[in-house]
């Protein structure tokens, strides 16, 4: 079975207060791209045991720390008996991007073992596995956009209408924060105009309205943040923003030509570019 995990972006995201538990409330739309990793899963020979052989981009971190073998040992955990795999995992989505690469490589492990084994699981079955492996992976269960509130994993259909807008994406090779070190220099706030009522305004409204914010804090680390965001304005984006933590950035822009143009003459970025869409992928 081949499957194409897939990344995301953020259309505006909100850190509203820091929890008890040491976690943050936030607010963001989440919205699929089609910027893709391939995943092979076939069943191990008989007494193998399950196995991940990565290609591609390096990944910072052994085989069984992948969180490709964290989904695999989550399923396990509630069906003893499924049976055991070869997995294959080849990177093209960059690590450390806020694109939730590695979250989409988790949640289609646990879509393709689900289907490759006919263990029967709904979506609802699968979003709660994959909320205690991370706080993004449950939104690529469902792969289209959605509203996410909590600590990221409460999700709600959006209705939002894309049909027109191309996306290109641009991320500095070697460049990235952690998640940790980015909520490390945030300051929770509520902003006076919720996350939809922004999203529900004119497209060309959205650079005043729309924010991440994370931007300040990361590109007080990454000035490649501020640089990205004025390149994708000067090529006539409608909307560019920071993606999740960081360290990727994108701009919206009205054609596939303006979309493809933006990311020309970008050295030392790992770049894509295609249409956003309001269905799932």
């Amino acid at each position: 079975m081949i499957l194409f995990p897939n990344a995301k972006i953020n259309l505006g995201l909100h850190v509203l207060r820091r929890r008890p538990d040491g976690y943050h409330d936030i607010e963001t739309l989440m919205v699929p791209v089609a910027w893709t990793d391939i995943l092979e899963i076939v069943p191990a020979a008989p007494g193998e045991p399950t196995s991940l052989t990565t290609t591609g981009r390096p990944v910072d971190c052994p085989p069984e720390k992948n969180l490709v073998m964290k989904a695999w040992r989550a399923l396990a955990d509630t069906r003893p008996d499924m049976p055991h795999a070869r997995i294959f995992l080849r990177k093209i989505v960059p690590d450390g991007a806020g694109l939730g690469g590695g979250s989409a490589d988790a949640a289609f492990t646990l879509m393709g073992l689900n289907r490759l084994f006919a263990l029967g699981l709904s979506d609802e079955q699968l979003a709660r596995i994959a909320a205690g492996i991370g706080a993004d992976c449950p939104f690529f269960i469902y792969n289209r956009p959605m509203l996410a509130t909590g600590t990221g994993t409460t999700l709600s259909p959006a209705r939002i209408n894309l049909d027109g807008l191309h996306a290109a994406i641009a991320k500095p090779e070697g460049r990235s924060v952690s998640t940790a070190a980015a909520y490390a220099g945030i300051t929770p706030c509520q902003r006076k105009i919720s996350l939809e009522a922004a999203l529900a305004m004119p497209r060309e409204e959205w650079s005043t309205t729309l924010h991440n914010d994370f931007e300040p804090s990361v590109g007080a680390i990454l000035p490649e943040i501020d640089a990205l965001k004025q390149h994708m304005t000067r090529a006539g984006a409608l909307y560019t923003a920071m993606s999740g933590s960081g360290s990727s950035v994108f701009g919206l822009f009205r054609s596939a030509k303006m979309a493809e143009q933006a990311l020309r003459g970008l050295d030392g970025c790992a770049s894509w570019s295609g249409p956003l869409s309001g269905a799932p992928l």
